[in-house]
Protein backbone atom coordinates (compact mmCIF):
# COMPACT_ATOMS: atom_id res chain seq x y z
CA UNK A 1 0.00 0.00 0.00
CA UNK A 2 1.45 3.10 -1.13
CA UNK A 3 0.44 6.01 1.17
CA UNK A 4 1.72 9.54 1.21
CA UNK A 5 1.22 11.97 4.34
CA UNK A 6 1.62 15.60 3.91
CA UNK A 7 2.69 17.16 7.01
CA UNK A 8 5.32 15.93 10.28
CA UNK A 9 4.18 17.37 12.80
CA UNK A 10 2.85 14.97 15.82
CA UNK A 11 0.09 13.56 13.49
CA UNK A 12 2.15 12.90 10.84
CA UNK A 13 4.79 11.37 12.90
CA UNK A 14 2.32 8.94 14.36
CA UNK A 15 1.25 7.73 11.84
CA UNK A 16 4.53 7.28 9.98
CA UNK A 17 5.32 5.08 13.10
CA UNK A 18 2.72 2.74 13.27
CA UNK A 19 3.15 2.49 9.18
CA UNK A 20 6.68 1.72 9.65
CA UNK A 21 6.05 -1.46 11.89
CA UNK A 22 3.83 -2.65 8.36
CA UNK A 23 6.43 -2.19 5.75
CA UNK A 24 4.27 0.20 3.58
CA UNK A 25 5.38 2.37 1.20
CA UNK A 26 5.40 5.75 2.91
CA UNK A 27 6.14 8.98 2.04
CA UNK A 28 5.81 12.51 4.51
CA UNK A 29 6.23 15.85 2.76
CA UNK A 30 7.23 18.83 4.91
CA UNK A 31 9.07 22.12 4.41
CA UNK A 32 10.78 21.70 7.99
CA UNK A 33 14.24 19.78 7.49
CA UNK A 34 14.74 19.12 10.90
CA UNK A 35 11.34 17.11 10.91
CA UNK A 36 12.48 15.50 8.40
CA UNK A 37 15.79 14.43 9.20
CA UNK A 38 14.07 13.48 12.59
CA UNK A 39 11.77 11.10 10.71
CA UNK A 40 14.96 9.56 8.21
CA UNK A 41 16.52 8.79 11.36
CA UNK A 42 14.15 7.04 13.78
CA UNK A 43 11.63 5.47 11.24
CA UNK A 44 11.79 3.68 7.55
CA UNK A 45 9.94 6.23 5.85
CA UNK A 46 10.66 8.55 2.22
CA UNK A 47 10.75 11.79 2.93
CA UNK A 48 10.36 15.10 0.52
CA UNK A 49 10.82 18.37 1.73
CA UNK A 50 8.61 20.97 -0.04
CA UNK A 51 5.20 22.39 -0.29
CA UNK A 52 2.46 19.15 -0.69
CA UNK A 53 0.65 21.46 -2.85
CA UNK A 54 2.99 21.59 -5.51
CA UNK A 55 1.82 19.67 -8.45
CA UNK A 56 5.12 19.27 -9.71
CA UNK A 57 6.52 17.67 -6.57
CA UNK A 58 3.26 15.34 -6.03
CA UNK A 59 3.63 13.89 -9.89
CA UNK A 60 7.34 13.00 -8.51
CA UNK A 61 6.61 10.74 -5.97
CA UNK A 62 3.87 9.06 -7.96
CA UNK A 63 0.19 10.55 -6.94
CA UNK A 64 -1.23 9.02 -9.69
CA UNK A 65 -0.60 5.56 -7.76
CA UNK A 66 -0.71 6.00 -4.55
CA UNK A 67 -3.48 4.16 -2.48
CA UNK A 68 -3.84 6.89 0.35
CA UNK A 69 -3.45 10.76 0.78
CA UNK A 70 -3.47 11.99 4.30
CA UNK A 71 -3.15 15.80 4.48
CA UNK A 72 -2.78 16.52 8.63
CA UNK A 73 -0.84 19.94 8.45
CA UNK A 74 -1.06 22.82 10.74
CA UNK A 75 -3.26 24.37 8.31
CA UNK A 76 -6.74 22.80 7.51
CA UNK A 77 -7.31 25.06 4.03
CA UNK A 78 -4.08 23.91 3.36
CA UNK A 79 -4.87 20.24 3.98
CA UNK A 80 -8.44 20.68 1.86
CA UNK A 81 -6.38 21.79 -0.82
CA UNK A 82 -3.93 19.21 -1.09
CA UNK A 83 -6.79 16.73 -1.01
CA UNK A 84 -8.46 18.52 -4.11
CA UNK A 85 -4.89 18.34 -5.90
CA UNK A 86 -4.39 14.88 -5.14
CA UNK A 87 -7.56 13.45 -6.31
CA UNK A 88 -7.61 15.09 -9.14
CA UNK A 89 -4.22 13.74 -9.77
CA UNK A 90 -5.15 10.26 -9.18
CA UNK A 91 -4.84 9.20 -5.76
CA UNK A 92 -7.06 6.88 -4.48
CA UNK A 93 -8.95 8.39 -1.63
CA UNK A 94 -8.11 11.03 0.66
CA UNK A 95 -8.03 11.99 4.21
CA UNK A 96 -8.35 15.81 5.61
CA UNK A 97 -7.53 17.24 9.16
CA UNK A 98 -9.89 20.02 9.70
CA UNK A 99 -11.21 22.41 12.72
CA UNK A 100 -13.95 23.87 11.64
CA UNK A 101 -16.99 20.87 13.16
CA UNK A 102 -19.76 22.32 11.46
CA UNK A 103 -18.30 20.34 7.92
CA UNK A 104 -18.50 16.88 9.69
CA UNK A 105 -22.51 17.48 10.38
CA UNK A 106 -23.39 18.95 7.28
CA UNK A 107 -25.69 17.44 4.62
CA UNK A 108 -25.87 20.48 2.54
CA UNK A 109 -22.45 20.08 0.88
CA UNK A 110 -20.74 16.51 -0.31
CA UNK A 111 -17.37 17.19 0.54
CA UNK A 112 -16.34 13.64 -1.70
CA UNK A 113 -17.31 15.81 -5.17
CA UNK A 114 -14.77 18.18 -4.37
CA UNK A 115 -12.11 15.04 -3.86
CA UNK A 116 -12.35 15.09 -0.25
CA UNK A 117 -13.26 11.49 0.94
CA UNK A 118 -13.09 11.50 4.60
CA UNK A 119 -12.17 14.27 7.25
CA UNK A 120 -11.17 14.30 10.85
CA UNK A 121 -11.53 16.48 13.51
CA UNK A 122 -9.16 16.91 16.93
CA UNK A 123 -10.83 19.14 18.71
CA UNK A 124 -14.09 16.82 18.17
CA UNK A 125 -12.46 13.57 18.67
CA UNK A 126 -10.97 14.96 22.02
CA UNK A 127 -14.34 16.26 23.39
CA UNK A 128 -16.17 13.40 22.50
CA UNK A 129 -12.62 11.25 24.70
CA UNK A 130 -13.97 13.35 27.41
CA UNK A 131 -17.03 12.91 27.59
CA UNK A 132 -16.34 8.94 27.94
CA UNK A 133 -14.22 9.03 30.27
CA UNK A 134 -16.68 11.04 32.70
CA UNK A 135 -19.06 8.38 31.91
CA UNK A 136 -16.62 5.88 33.79
CA UNK A 137 -15.83 8.04 36.94
CA UNK A 138 -13.04 5.84 38.59
CA UNK A 139 -10.58 5.09 35.07
CA UNK A 140 -8.68 7.40 33.53
CA UNK A 141 -8.91 5.39 30.00
CA UNK A 142 -12.03 3.83 28.87
CA UNK A 143 -13.05 2.18 24.93
CA UNK A 144 -16.36 0.83 24.06
CA UNK A 145 -16.54 -1.53 21.45
CA UNK A 146 -20.07 -2.16 19.86
CA UNK A 147 -22.33 0.52 21.92
CA UNK A 148 -20.10 -0.94 24.89
CA UNK A 149 -21.09 -4.61 24.71
CA UNK A 150 -17.17 -5.13 25.32
CA UNK A 151 -14.99 -2.64 27.29
CA UNK A 152 -11.36 -1.36 27.31
CA UNK A 153 -10.59 0.56 30.75
CA UNK A 154 -8.03 1.53 32.70
CA UNK A 155 -6.71 2.44 35.95
CA UNK A 156 -3.79 3.14 38.10
CA UNK A 157 -4.19 0.26 40.92
CA UNK A 158 -3.60 1.90 44.66
CA UNK A 159 -2.95 0.13 47.97
CA UNK A 160 -6.41 -0.46 48.58
CA UNK A 161 -6.74 -3.09 45.01
CA UNK A 162 -7.08 -6.81 46.37
CA UNK A 163 -5.01 -7.86 43.20
CA UNK A 164 -1.54 -6.30 44.12
CA UNK A 165 1.15 -8.97 44.48
CA UNK A 166 -1.45 -11.53 43.03
CA UNK A 167 -0.13 -13.40 39.71
CA UNK A 168 -2.88 -12.88 37.27
CA UNK A 169 -3.55 -16.06 37.14
CA UNK A 170 -3.92 -16.82 41.01
CA UNK A 171 -6.24 -13.48 40.10
CA UNK A 172 -8.03 -14.94 37.95
CA UNK A 173 -8.70 -18.00 40.75
CA UNK A 174 -9.46 -15.45 43.34
CA UNK A 175 -12.09 -13.75 41.15
CA UNK A 176 -13.67 -16.23 39.13
CA UNK A 177 -17.09 -15.28 39.54
CA UNK A 178 -16.23 -11.93 37.57
CA UNK A 179 -15.32 -11.88 33.80
CA UNK A 180 -12.22 -9.59 33.01
CA UNK A 181 -8.94 -10.09 30.46
CA UNK A 182 -5.75 -8.16 32.35
CA UNK A 183 -4.44 -6.90 28.61
CA UNK A 184 -1.45 -4.68 29.35
CA UNK A 185 0.42 -3.36 32.57
CA UNK A 186 2.14 -0.17 31.99
CA UNK A 187 4.89 0.40 35.41
CA UNK A 188 6.88 2.61 36.42
CA UNK A 189 10.48 3.02 35.45
CA UNK A 190 9.71 0.70 33.23
CA UNK A 191 9.47 1.63 29.46
CA UNK A 192 8.20 -1.60 27.56
CA UNK A 193 4.56 -2.10 28.34
CA UNK A 194 4.05 -5.61 29.94
CA UNK A 195 1.89 -8.12 28.20
CA UNK A 196 1.02 -9.74 31.21
CA UNK A 197 0.45 -13.49 31.04
CA UNK A 198 0.02 -16.11 34.14
CA UNK A 199 2.91 -15.14 36.06
CA UNK A 200 3.11 -11.25 36.00
CA UNK A 201 2.53 -9.98 39.57
CA UNK A 202 0.21 -6.76 40.07
CA UNK A 203 2.20 -3.91 41.72
CA UNK A 204 0.90 -1.01 43.35
CA UNK A 205 1.08 2.08 40.56
CA UNK A 206 0.66 -0.53 37.60
CA UNK A 207 -1.43 1.84 35.42
CA UNK A 208 -3.72 -2.44 34.24
CA UNK A 209 -5.98 -2.27 31.45
CA UNK A 210 -9.02 -4.58 31.53
CA UNK A 211 -11.03 -6.05 28.79
CA UNK A 212 -14.31 -6.70 30.29
CA UNK A 213 -17.62 -7.64 28.92
CA UNK A 214 -20.63 -4.98 29.71
CA UNK A 215 -22.31 -7.73 32.42
CA UNK A 216 -18.94 -7.20 34.14
CA UNK A 217 -18.42 -3.53 34.34
CA UNK A 218 -20.00 -3.04 37.81
CA UNK A 219 -18.45 -6.01 39.60
CA UNK A 220 -14.41 -4.41 38.50
CA UNK A 221 -14.71 -1.73 41.16
CA UNK A 222 -13.84 -3.96 44.04
CA UNK A 223 -11.13 -5.65 41.95
CA UNK A 224 -9.37 -2.34 41.52
CA UNK A 225 -9.78 -0.72 45.02
CA UNK A 226 -12.19 2.02 44.14
CA UNK A 227 -16.06 2.81 44.11
CA UNK A 228 -18.06 3.87 41.66
CA UNK A 229 -19.02 7.67 41.62
CA UNK A 230 -21.53 9.62 39.90
CA UNK A 231 -20.40 12.66 38.21
CA UNK A 232 -22.76 15.52 37.86
CA UNK A 233 -20.92 18.99 38.44
CA UNK A 234 -18.14 19.52 36.04
CA UNK A 235 -16.11 22.90 35.75
CA UNK A 236 -14.15 23.02 32.46
CA UNK A 237 -10.69 25.86 32.32
CA UNK A 238 -10.88 27.06 28.61
CA UNK A 239 -13.18 28.29 26.45
CA UNK A 240 -11.10 26.69 22.90
CA UNK A 241 -13.16 24.95 20.42
CA UNK A 242 -12.21 21.59 22.34
CA UNK A 243 -14.20 23.65 25.47
CA UNK A 244 -17.22 24.55 23.82
CA UNK A 245 -17.44 21.31 22.68
CA UNK A 246 -16.98 19.64 25.79
CA UNK A 247 -19.55 22.08 27.11
CA UNK A 248 -22.11 21.48 24.64
CA UNK A 249 -21.79 17.52 24.90
CA UNK A 250 -22.22 17.46 28.67
CA UNK A 251 -25.29 19.59 28.48
CA UNK A 252 -27.46 17.53 26.36
CA UNK A 253 -26.35 14.67 28.69
CA UNK A 254 -27.51 16.87 31.56
CA UNK A 255 -24.60 17.94 33.00
CA UNK A 256 -24.31 20.89 35.22
CA UNK A 257 -21.39 22.90 33.69
CA UNK A 258 -19.20 25.85 34.32
CA UNK A 259 -16.62 27.04 31.99
CA UNK A 260 -13.97 29.49 32.80
CA UNK A 261 -12.55 31.81 30.07
CA UNK A 262 -9.86 34.64 30.66
CA UNK A 263 -10.72 36.68 27.56
CA UNK A 264 -13.70 38.40 28.18
CA UNK A 265 -14.79 38.59 24.12
CA UNK A 266 -14.58 34.89 23.69
CA UNK A 267 -16.28 34.31 27.35
CA UNK A 268 -19.15 37.08 26.08
CA UNK A 269 -19.76 34.86 22.93
CA UNK A 270 -19.71 31.37 24.28
CA UNK A 271 -21.91 33.12 27.02
CA UNK A 272 -24.14 33.72 23.92
CA UNK A 273 -24.12 29.78 22.05
CA UNK A 274 -23.82 28.00 25.15
CA UNK A 275 -27.41 28.20 26.66
CA UNK A 276 -27.33 26.46 29.49
CA UNK A 277 -23.99 26.43 30.46
CA UNK A 278 -22.28 29.07 33.44
CA UNK A 279 -19.58 31.23 31.76
CA UNK A 280 -17.16 32.69 33.68
CA UNK A 281 -14.71 35.19 32.42
CA UNK A 282 -11.73 35.07 34.65
CA UNK A 283 -8.33 33.36 35.24
CA UNK A 284 -8.66 29.60 36.35
CA UNK A 285 -5.54 29.46 38.07
CA UNK A 286 -6.90 32.21 40.47
CA UNK A 287 -7.41 30.31 43.84
CA UNK A 288 -9.69 32.88 45.15
CA UNK A 289 -12.15 32.60 42.19
CA UNK A 290 -11.89 28.72 41.90
CA UNK A 291 -13.05 29.03 46.00
CA UNK A 292 -15.67 31.36 44.85
CA UNK A 293 -17.24 28.73 42.79
CA UNK A 294 -17.04 26.24 44.52
CA UNK A 295 -14.28 24.46 43.39
CA UNK A 296 -14.67 22.39 46.53
CA UNK A 297 -18.46 20.67 45.29
CA UNK A 298 -17.53 20.23 41.81
CA UNK A 299 -17.21 16.20 40.57
CA UNK A 300 -14.63 17.00 37.69
CA UNK A 301 -11.93 19.50 36.46
CA UNK A 302 -11.57 19.72 32.78
CA UNK A 303 -8.37 22.23 31.80
CA UNK A 304 -8.13 22.67 27.79
CA UNK A 305 -6.96 25.62 27.17
CA UNK A 306 -3.88 26.31 24.64
CA UNK A 307 -1.03 25.81 27.61
CA UNK A 308 -0.25 22.34 28.98
CA UNK A 309 1.79 23.28 31.85
CA UNK A 310 -1.06 25.25 32.68
CA UNK A 311 -3.58 22.30 32.41
CA UNK A 312 -1.55 20.27 34.47
CA UNK A 313 -1.23 22.47 37.01
CA UNK A 314 -4.71 23.36 37.43
CA UNK A 315 -5.58 19.96 37.64
CA UNK A 316 -3.27 19.45 40.35
CA UNK A 317 -4.69 22.20 42.21
CA UNK A 318 -8.23 20.91 41.71
CA UNK A 319 -7.02 17.70 42.92
CA UNK A 320 -5.90 19.43 45.64
CA UNK A 321 -9.40 20.89 46.70
CA UNK A 322 -11.13 17.39 46.77
CA UNK A 323 -11.95 17.44 42.98
CA UNK A 324 -12.54 13.97 42.49
CA UNK A 325 -11.68 13.15 38.45
CA UNK A 326 -9.35 15.74 36.69
CA UNK A 327 -8.79 15.76 32.58
CA UNK A 328 -5.54 17.73 31.52
CA UNK A 329 -5.63 18.89 27.43
CA UNK A 330 -1.88 18.70 26.62
CA UNK A 331 0.53 19.14 23.42
CA UNK A 332 3.24 16.89 24.75
CA UNK A 333 3.04 13.30 24.10
CA UNK A 334 5.71 12.71 25.71
CA UNK A 335 3.57 13.89 28.86
CA UNK A 336 0.86 10.95 28.52
CA UNK A 337 3.40 8.64 30.39
CA UNK A 338 3.48 10.62 33.30
CA UNK A 339 -0.02 11.01 34.34
CA UNK A 340 0.06 8.39 36.70
CA UNK A 341 2.81 9.54 38.23
CA UNK A 342 1.62 13.24 38.99
CA UNK A 343 -1.78 12.32 40.26
CA UNK A 344 -4.01 13.46 37.45
CA UNK A 345 -6.04 10.72 36.16
CA UNK A 346 -6.39 11.63 32.43
CA UNK A 347 -3.81 13.12 30.29
CA UNK A 348 -4.98 13.36 26.18
CA UNK A 349 -3.37 14.48 23.57
CA UNK A 350 -5.75 15.35 20.60
CA UNK A 351 -3.24 14.97 17.91
CA UNK A 352 -2.76 11.02 19.55
CA UNK A 353 -6.71 10.37 19.18
CA UNK A 354 -6.67 12.02 15.36
CA UNK A 355 -3.49 9.71 14.10
CA UNK A 356 -5.12 6.57 15.64
CA UNK A 357 -8.52 7.63 14.48
CA UNK A 358 -7.17 8.47 10.64
CA UNK A 359 -5.16 4.73 11.09
CA UNK A 360 -8.51 2.77 10.55
CA UNK A 361 -8.46 3.97 7.25
CA UNK A 362 -5.22 2.01 6.37
CA UNK A 363 -6.15 -0.71 8.08
CA UNK A 364 -7.17 -4.31 6.43
CA UNK A 365 -8.05 -7.64 7.32
CA UNK A 366 -11.71 -7.05 8.64
CA UNK A 367 -10.45 -4.32 10.82
CA UNK A 368 -13.61 -2.52 12.24
CA UNK A 369 -12.49 -0.15 14.98
CA UNK A 370 -9.39 1.00 16.60
CA UNK A 371 -8.32 2.64 19.18
CA UNK A 372 -5.21 4.19 21.27
CA UNK A 373 -4.84 3.59 24.92
CA UNK A 374 -3.30 7.04 26.34
CA UNK A 375 -0.72 5.98 28.17
CA UNK A 376 0.72 3.39 26.20
CA UNK A 377 2.02 3.41 22.82
CA UNK A 378 -0.14 0.68 21.50
CA UNK A 379 -3.29 -0.40 19.84
CA UNK A 380 -6.52 -1.87 20.07
CA UNK A 381 -8.26 -3.64 17.48
CA UNK A 382 -11.90 -4.92 16.79
CA UNK A 383 -11.86 -7.28 13.92
CA UNK A 384 -14.58 -8.93 12.05
CA UNK A 385 -13.49 -12.65 10.92
CA UNK A 386 -13.94 -13.55 7.54
CA UNK A 387 -14.71 -16.93 5.98
CA UNK A 388 -11.67 -19.60 6.04
CA UNK A 389 -9.33 -16.82 7.84
CA UNK A 390 -6.21 -18.77 9.66
CA UNK A 391 -7.70 -17.42 13.16
CA UNK A 392 -10.39 -20.06 12.60
CA UNK A 393 -8.42 -23.14 11.56
CA UNK A 394 -7.34 -23.87 15.24
CA UNK A 395 -8.52 -23.15 18.99
CA UNK A 396 -6.52 -20.40 20.82
CA UNK A 397 -4.15 -22.11 22.45
CA UNK A 398 -3.02 -23.77 19.39
CA UNK A 399 -2.82 -20.40 17.49
CA UNK A 400 1.03 -19.13 16.73
CA UNK A 401 -0.09 -15.87 18.57
CA UNK A 402 2.57 -13.81 19.20
CA UNK A 403 3.84 -12.77 22.10
CA UNK A 404 3.40 -9.07 21.92
CA UNK A 405 -0.37 -9.33 21.72
CA UNK A 406 -3.33 -10.75 23.31
CA UNK A 407 -6.82 -11.51 23.10
CA UNK A 408 -9.51 -9.32 24.59
CA UNK A 409 -12.89 -11.21 24.09
CA UNK A 410 -15.01 -12.50 21.58
CA UNK A 411 -18.31 -10.92 20.18
CA UNK A 412 -20.76 -13.21 18.56
CA UNK A 413 -23.96 -11.58 17.71
CA UNK A 414 -25.03 -9.67 20.69
CA UNK A 415 -23.26 -11.71 23.40
CA UNK A 416 -19.88 -11.08 24.84
CA UNK A 417 -17.93 -13.99 24.94
CA UNK A 418 -14.26 -14.38 27.09
CA UNK A 419 -11.55 -15.21 24.23
CA UNK A 420 -10.26 -18.89 26.59
CA UNK A 421 -7.49 -21.14 25.33
CA UNK A 422 -10.80 -23.86 24.53
CA UNK A 423 -12.63 -21.15 22.29
CA UNK A 424 -12.86 -21.71 19.18
CA UNK A 425 -12.88 -18.36 16.81
CA UNK A 426 -15.39 -18.53 14.01
CA UNK A 427 -16.36 -16.77 10.71
CA UNK A 428 -18.53 -13.76 11.72
CA UNK A 429 -17.12 -13.21 15.19
CA UNK A 430 -15.49 -9.90 16.19
CA UNK A 431 -12.73 -10.16 18.00
CA UNK A 432 -10.73 -7.37 20.47
CA UNK A 433 -7.15 -7.76 19.84
CA UNK A 434 -4.76 -5.55 22.30
CA UNK A 435 -1.52 -5.38 19.99
CA UNK A 436 2.53 -3.75 20.20
CA UNK A 437 3.03 -2.08 17.21
CA UNK A 438 5.70 -4.37 16.17
CA UNK A 439 3.11 -7.48 16.04
CA UNK A 440 0.35 -5.53 13.90
CA UNK A 441 1.35 -7.15 10.64
CA UNK A 442 1.20 -10.51 12.40
CA UNK A 443 -1.91 -10.48 13.89
CA UNK A 444 -3.61 -9.15 11.24
CA UNK A 445 -2.36 -12.28 8.53
CA UNK A 446 -4.55 -14.29 11.23
CA UNK A 447 -7.30 -12.99 10.47
CA UNK A 448 -7.13 -13.13 6.71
Amino acid sequence: MKIIIAGAGDVGFHLAKLLSYESQDTYIIDFDSEKLNYLNNHLDVITKKGDATSIKLLKEIGIDSADLLIAVTDSPNTNFTICVIGKSLGVKKTIARIDNTEFLNTTEINFKDFGVDFMISPQELAANEIQMLLNQSSFNDTVEFESGLFNVMGTALTYKSPLIDLTVKEAKEKFSAIDFITIAIKRENVSQTIIPRGDTVYEINDQVYFSVPNYSMKDLYPIIGRKQFNIKNVMILGGSSIGEKTARNLCEDNFQVKLIEKNKEKAEALAESLNNTLVINGDGRDLELLEEENIRETDAFIAVTGNSETNIMSCLVAKSKGVKKTIALVENMDYIDISQTIGIESLINKKLIAASNIFRHIRKGGILALANLHNIDAEVFEFEVQENAKITKKPIKDLRFPREAVFGGIIRGDKALMSFGSMQIMAGDKVIVFCLPEAISTVESLFK
